[in-house]
């Protein structure tokens, strides 16, 4: 692959960044003789950096002074034992006796919520000089947070390993910073659960909503209505065991877990094997396609509000957070408007429309969610005038959405600009806040925007592709919602996102193995390195696009080259850096040119070794006629390169020919596209021409 995803890439990718470096708010890339290189991630709100560092060695020790409890001791336990897999030193795991002795003291108030709510304290300072270490915090999730900071500060030299001398004080910028997991439509096994979870609490993450029923699959065991996972789950489902150990996994890194139950759309499930809940005769049955089916809950019916009752106390009991997500989206009210009955009763209490219905719905909804101790959130259909205020709204819909909710009195957080699913730039999500810089809300409405949530729907995604599509980008997000908001230089987080996705692996994170794994296996072979420079230069299609070209259902095998292709790749800003300070001095041989001139011609050579990979896989083949156009790219590279080098201009109509070979590569086909193609624009356009006629 052109660009290895190794420490060696990292370097190289800083070393391009040092040339090209426009914006003086990111923090400094060195601030201490010790050659401190900031790749933190999120960055914390202050940020100190002080001569020295503190070594590490096998007599590293830490402990604890003012409180402990489980929950720290196996937080302690987790840090030790990274540092111990990073360094390769021995470093016991046992609390030392004596704080005067340790290298390092972490001072914890006190455990903090006994359910951890918004309004955790979630701060923390960070005192490290050549001698110690102090990690201060009110609580336990304060220090699960700087734990976290602790271990992405390890960095080593041709002396060893070390953490440099800094100081830091650090607070979330917003309260809700989540990541929302659709489960309903593909099932994601436990362990592919925990390692997120992991890799949110690394990158300071504190919500988990868990999307438990769809259309597609009810995915929660319910002991009192036992037919909702026999029958509407394909038997993949979370056995409520299960649940909890996820919950108790979550809490000991500082994440709450939401879960959400859609209703009262969304829910051909539920009725597959309860079909009484439902506005309309069945038969009913778990729907393979995707998209917004009539199938609806019966909001006029008591026997309705008795099983939602029975069911909502019983989950209640498996997931202790404060809040239990309703969902409310996408309802058509076409069988609410085709049954006499319910237009009957909407008539009886004049409710206009199926809009008010569905409030009817949601204030009863309400009642039964504060009779066990929830509150109520829902994606922003369920905002209407009348609905109470303690009520949370999830806005899919845009920030004048969440905007307008905070006018009228409602909390909320905003997912929209950070659907992941939708192969958007991690630039692109970096640049969505839940609140601008330039927004008309006053002090108090803007209080009432808790912060934001990352959602992974899963139309289009696996169990083995999951870890790439939410990892490393979502450790952008993740500094959006924590990090002050002039933390925006995009080429700096580009740099440090791609050390923090190095440091995401060694959780146990796929989402970088997972390519050359899909490589190998769509090839039938262990010679794939042809195939990596293609698979380097492509991602997947927008989801939009895929929608549109594959026409994809649940049943659909998700094993073609656009599923062994990260979004957004590391390939991607990589070659835009370089091609940005190849362009600043064209003609002066530099270290930039010969790096474009390997690629172009590895693009070119690698073009028979593909063939021969595609020869004998079916699946790969679909790609072919990228193949061909790689090695145009490559050409027509060179030829630029050639012409801008030697000062030459190239023959009149060549800008033109080219750049429509340019505009061809870019159309999506065979469900990926080229990285490259708006760089190699900007490198074609650069070359001058001979005048016309002469």
């Amino acid at each position: 692959m052109i660009y290895q995803r190794t420490f060696a890439a990292v370097l190289a990718s800083i070393a391009v960044l040092s040339l090209f470096r426009a914006s003086a708010q990111a923090p400094p890339l060195q601030g201490s003789a010790t050659g401190f290189i900031n790749t933190l991630m999120p960055q914390p709100s202050q940020l100190s950096v002080q001569e020295g560092h503190l070594a590490i060695t096998p007599s590293f020790s830490i402990a604890t002074e003012h409180f402990r409890d489980a929950r720290l001791d196996a937080a302690l336990t987790r840090t030790v034992d990274r540092i111990r897999t990073r360094t390769g030193i021995f470093i016991s795991s046992s609390p030392a006796v004596d704080a005067a002795s340790a290298a390092m003291v972490v001072s914890v108030d006190g455990a903090g919520e006994t359910i951890q709510s918004v309004d955790e304290d979630e701060s923390y300072s960070l005192e490290i000089n050549s001698s110690s270490a102090h990690l201060r915090a009110a609580t336990v999730v304060g220090a699960i947070r700087g734990l976290a900071t602790m271990e992405q500060l390890v960095q080593s030299d041709a002396t060893g390993y070390f953490i440099p001398a800094v100081m830091i004080h650090d607070t979330p910028r917003f309260r809700w910073r989540g990541l929302m997991i659709d489960c309903g439509r593909h099932f994601i096994p436990v362990d592919v659960l925990k390692r997120t979870l992991d890799g949110m609490a690394s990158v300071k993450l504190n919500v988990f909503h868990w999307h438990l029923s769809e259309d597609q699959g009810f995915r929660m065991e319910s002991k009192a209505f036992p037919k909702l996972t026999e029958f509407g789950s394909d038997g993949l489902f979370y056995t409520q065991g299960q649940a909890r150990e996820i919950v108790a996994y979550a809490r000991d890194r500082g994440i709450r877990v939401v879960p959400e139950f859609d209703m009262p759309g969304h829910t051909s499930a539920w009725f597959v094997g309860y079909p009484d809940l439902a506005s309309a005769p069945g038969p009913f049955h778990i729907e393979r396609k995707f998209g917004v089916f009539d199938p609806v809950m019966d909001p006029t019916r008591e026997s309705t509000y008795k099983f939602l009752d029975t069911f909502i106390g019983e989950m209640a009991a498996i997931f202790p957070d404060h809040f239990m997500h309703i969902g409310g989206d996408e309802n058509n009210g076409v069988e609410w408007k085709a049954n006499p009955r319910i237009q009957s009763f909407m008539r009886e209490h004049n409710l206009k429309d199926t809009a008010a219905l569905q409030n009817y719905f949601n204030q009863r909804l309400l009642k039964l969610l504060e009779k066990h101790g929830k509150h109520m959130a829902g994606w922003d259909e369920i905002l209407t005038p009348d609905l109470p205020k303690d009520v949370m709204v999830q806005s899919w819909r845009g920030f004048e959405s969440l905007a307008a909710g905070a006018k009228n009195g409602y909390t909320g957080i905003l997912s929209a600009g950070y659907y992941l699913n939708l192969m958007s730039t991690a630039e692109a999500h970096y640049a969505v806040d839940p609140l601008p810089e330039k927004t008309d809300l006053t002090a108090e409405q803007q209080a009432r925007i808790l912060g934001g949530e990352a959602c992974m729907w899963e139309e289009q995604t696996s169990p083995l592709d999951i870890d790439s599509r939410i990892w490393p980008r979502a450790a952008t997000i993740a500094e959006r919602l924590w990090s002050p908001r002039n933390v925006n230089d995009v080429d700096d987080m580009y740099r440090r996102l791609e050390v923090e996705s190095l440091r995401l692996e060694g959780l146990g994170l796929t989402h970088i193995s997972q390519e050359d794994v899909s490589l190998r296996q769509l090839s039938g072979s262990r010679q794939i390195a042809p195939l990596r420079i293609l698979a380097s230069v492509l991602e997947p299609v927008r989801f939009h696009e895929r929608a549109h070209l594959q026409h994809a259902n649940q049943l659909t095998p998700l094993d073609l080259l656009v599923d062994a292709l990260p979004p957004d790749p590391p390939s991607r800003h990589n070659f835009e850096l370089l091609m940005r300070v190849y362009l600043q001095n064209p003609g002066g041989r530099t270290q930039a040119e010969t790096k474009l001139t390997a690629d172009f011609s590895a693009w070119i050579t690698a073009e028979p070794g593909i063939l021969h990979l595609m020869a004998e896989s079916p699946r790969l083949a679909q790609a072919e006629p990228r193949v061909e156009q790689l090695s145009e790219l490559g050409t027509i590279g060179l030829d630029a390169v050639s012409y801008l080098s030697s000062g030459l201009p190239a023959a009149a109509g060549w800008k033109a020919a080219r750049l429509a070979v340019l505009d061809e590569a870019e159309k999506p086909q065979a469900l990926v596209r080229f990285t490259v193609i708006k760089p190699l624009r900007d490198l074609v356009n650069a070359v001058s021409e001979t005048p016309a006629g002469k």
